[in-house]
């Protein structure tokens, strides 16, 4: 692909803002037209087909979400002073039919929610409400190397 050396003088900054702002409004609506005609074309797909149900080969989601769950349990029921579940976060709130259950850890906390079916797995200390989110993300599972 060839370079292009663009010059914008200062002058001519408020002419290429407009030009810009244009162009994100078209791209907006051609990925709005996109997203229709996928949602159009892959309508009957989408209902026929469970995401958990998508494999690599060897395990689907489904699979992977059950072992992440079991390994977790064994994490969280053998450190059950540092670990707990609850039915509400600290504020109040929680998704239909799920639980939070979280492990302290000295980098942090670290939680996951389950489906209520799977409460009688996690042989914690049961808390009113969850302590309050510390922001932690997907990339700080690495906190529970911590509790070895």
């Amino acid at each position: 692909m060839a370079k292009m050396n663009i010059e914008i003088k200062a002058s001519d900054l408020e002419e290429v803002k407009e030009l810009i702002s244009g162009l994100q409004k078209k791209v907006e609506v051609y990925e709005k037209e996109l997203d229709r005609l996928y949602g159009e074309r892959y309508k009957d797909a989408k209902e026929e087909f469970d995401l958990g149900d998508l494999s690599d080969g060897y395990h689907t989601f489904n699979e992977l979400y059950h072992h992440r769950m079991i390994l977790f349990s064994v994490i969280c029921n053998g450190n059950p002073l540092r670990a707990w579940k609850s039915w509400k976060h600290h504020d109040g709130t929680m998704y239909d039919d799920y639980f939070i259950v979280g492990i302290e850890t000295i980098a942090g906390q670290y939680t996951y929610h389950y489906h209520k079916d799977h409460w009688s797995m996690f042989r914690v200390r049961v808390l009113d409400n969850a302590p309050e989110w510390d922001g932690h993300k997907p990339e700080d599972i690495t906190r529970l190397l911590t509790l070895v």
